[in-house]
C-alpha cells in the first residue's frame, strides 16, 4: 500500500511507473534513481486498474482489490492506481483492501503529515486524514519533491543520455535556465532537439532557436550586464542576440519587462514584498528575489532614466529615426553610462518626465 505525494507531476508519474512495474515482477519497491527511468506507460501493463478519486466512490475502489479480471491469471497480482487521491472523502476502506492486491494512492496536492486532529465542530466534517490512514495500515508515504536549481543540469544530462540525445555542456546550461525545475517541460523540449538536432550534438545556439524563454534567459544577461554597468558584456550579449534573429524590438520588450522587476526588486525589502509584488506584476517571487541584490546597485533615480532611455529608443524606431539595430545599441549603451551615448537625443521633443 502506498500513497505518493507528488510536488513534480512528471516525476511522480516516473515513480509510479516505477513502483507498477517492481510490484508486478515482485522486485523490491525501494524507489531508484527516477532519472534513469524510462516514460511512464502503464497502459500496456496488465493487471493494473485506475480510478479516479473525483469520480470513483470508495466502494468501487475497494471492490477493484477483490474482483479477477476475466482474463486475469490465477497468481496475478492485481494492482489498484487511484488518481487524485486527495478527492477521498472516507479513507476507511483502505484498512480493508485486500492483502492480496496493491493500492497505490496518488495526490498532486500538498498535505501535511499526519497528526493528531482537535475534534470538528458538530457541522463541520472531519476532514479525511489520508496520510495517517495509510500509515496505519501499513502503507508507506512517498513525497516526490521539485528538483532545486542545481539538480536540474544533472537531470537534463541523465533524461539526454535516456533519449539518446548529446547536449553540448552550454546547451545544458541554456536548457537548463529556460525549462527551469518544469521536468515534464525538459522532457518535451529534449524530443523536440533530438528531432532537430538529427543525431548531431545540440548546441546551445539550437536551444536559443528552439526552446521558449532561452531568450529571456538571455536578455537576463543583458540586463545584469547593463545593471553593473559592463558595457564589454553588455554589447557582446546583445551582438548575439542580434546575430541569432532575434528582433530588436522583442529585445526592448524583455529588457523593459526585466526593468520592471529591477524597479520592485529595489522596492523589496521582505519575502512577503517579494509575494506581493510578484502578484501585482504578474511575474514570480523568486524573479524578483533573485534581481535584489543587483537592484541596490541603482538608485530609483537611475532605474527611471533607464525607463526614458527605453522610451525614446521605442520611439526612435516607431519613428524611423535610425535602424532598429543602432537605436538598440546606442541604448545598451547609454543604460551603461558611456558618455555621449544618450539615446533621447535621437528623438524630437523632450524626453519624458517624472
Amino acid at each position: 500500500m502506498f500513497l505518493l505525494i507528488g510536488e513534480d507531476p512528471y516525476r511522480t508519474r516516473l515513480r509510479l511507473a516505477e513502483l507498477v512495474a517492481a510490484i508486478v515482477a515482485g522486485k523490491p519497491v525501494e524507489p531508484s534513481d527516477l532519472a534513469a527511468v524510462s516514460s511512464p506507460r502503464l497502459g500496456l501493463t496488465l493487471g493494473v486498474t485506475r480510478h479516479d478519486a473525483r469520480s470513483d466512490g470508495p466502494d468501487a475502489i475497494a471492490m477493484s482489490g477483490q474482483a479477477q479480471g476475466l482474463f486475469d491469471a490465477p497468481d496475478e497480482k492485481r494492482i489498484v492506481v487511484v488518481d487524485n487521491a486527495e478527492a477521498v472523502a472516507d479513507p476507511s476502506f483502505i484498512a480493508a483492501f485486500p492483502p492480496e492486491s496493491a493500492l497505490v494512492l496518488l495526490t498532486l496536492a500538498r498535505m501535511a503529515p499526519s497528526r493528531r486532529r482537535a475534534r470538528p465542530k458538530r457541522e463541520e466534517p472531519a476532514a479525511a486524514d489520508l496520510v495517517g490512514a495509510v500509515e496505519a495500515a501499513g502503507g508507506r508515504v512517498e513525497r516526490i519533491a521539485r528538483l532545486l536549481p542545481d539538480q536540474v543540469p544533472p537531470w537534463i544530462v541523465a533524461r539526454a543520455k535516456l533519449a539518446g540525445v548529446a547536449l553540448e555542456p552550454a546547451a545544458v546550461a541554456e536548457l537548463a535556465s529556460a525549462t527551469g525545475p518544469d521536468t515534464d517541460r525538459v522532457e518535451q523540449e529534449l524530443a523536440k532537439l533530438a528531432t532537430f538536432a538529427a543525431g548531431r550534438a545540440v548546441t546551445a545556439n539550437d536551444v536559443r532557436t528552439l526552446v521558449a524563454g532561452a531568450i529571456e534567459t538571455e536578455v537576463f544577461d543583458l540586463t545584469r550586464a547593463v545593471v553593473k554597468r559592463d558595457a564589454r558584456t553588455a554589447v557582446d550579449r546583445l551582438d548575439r542576440l542580434l546575430d541569432e534573429g532575434q528582433a530588436p524590438q522583442q529585445i526592448l520588450a524583455l529588457l523593459l519587462w526585466q526593468f520592471r522587476v529591477v524597479l520592485f526588486a529595489s522596492a523589496m525589502k521582505t519575502n512577503a514584498d517579494a509575494e506581493r509584488m510578484a502578484r501585482a506584476i504578474r511575474s514570480s517571487a523568486g524573479a524578483i528575489a533573485r534581481w535584489q541584490g543587483d537592484a541596490r546597485r541603482l538608485s530609483r533615480a537611475d532605474v527611471v532614466r533607464a525607463y526614458e532611455a527605453l522610451y525614446a529608443t521605442d520611439l526612435a524606431i516607431k519613428q524611423g529615426r535610425t535602424e532598429p539595430e543602432t537605436a538598440l545599441m546606442l541604448c545598451v549603451l547609454d543604460l551603461c553610462g558611456v558618455q555621449n551615448a544618450d539615446v533621447r537625443d535621437l528623438v524630437v521633443g523632450e524626453p519624458p518626465r517624472r
